[in-house]
């Protein structure tokens, strides 16, 4: 295992369930338990990169409001001290549902999110790629 990407939507102010879960079984096994200070804080066996991709609902300034910035800190935190490198890459305001009419909500105007989305998933698609061949060109 050279590099690692994972990725989630945020539900609920968190990354999915089943995401949690996979990610304390693929750190737990090379945690300690140590002082932030110690340089040997982990059992995997050598440094690699992880990145962390998350889509969202949420606008920009929601993602300030809620504070969804402190629980993604806290994870990229936690996949850098297991295994040495770590950033994130948030993908905002993406179009939840693909037929507004069917669902019971008011909060979004769906032309305007497939307008965003029109706009802005090539873009965070060109992100997501790019974090891959960065990771890619390090191994």
């Amino acid at each position: 295992m050279d590099a690692i990407i994972l990725g989630s939507p945020i539900y609920f102010w968190g990354m999915s369930g089943v995401m949690k879960s996979f990610i304390e079984r693929l750190m737990f096994p090379f945690y300690r338990y140590t002082r932030d200070d110690d340089p040997a804080r982990t059992l995997f066996p050598r440094t690699i990169h992880t990145g962390f991709i998350y889509t969202m609902n949420a606008t920009e300034a929601r993602l300030k409001q809620v504070g969804y910035e402190s629980q993604i800190s806290v994870t990229e935190f936690f996949l850098q001290r297991v295994f040495g490198k770590s950033e994130s890459l948030i993908c905002l305001d993406t179009c939840q549902f693909e037929d507004f009419s069917k669902i019971d909500q008011e909060r979004f105007d769906p032309e305007k999110k497939a307008a965003r989305r029109k706009e802005h998933f090539p873009l965070d698609c060109q992100r997501a790629f790019a974090m891959g061949a960065r990771f890619a060109a390090r191994a």
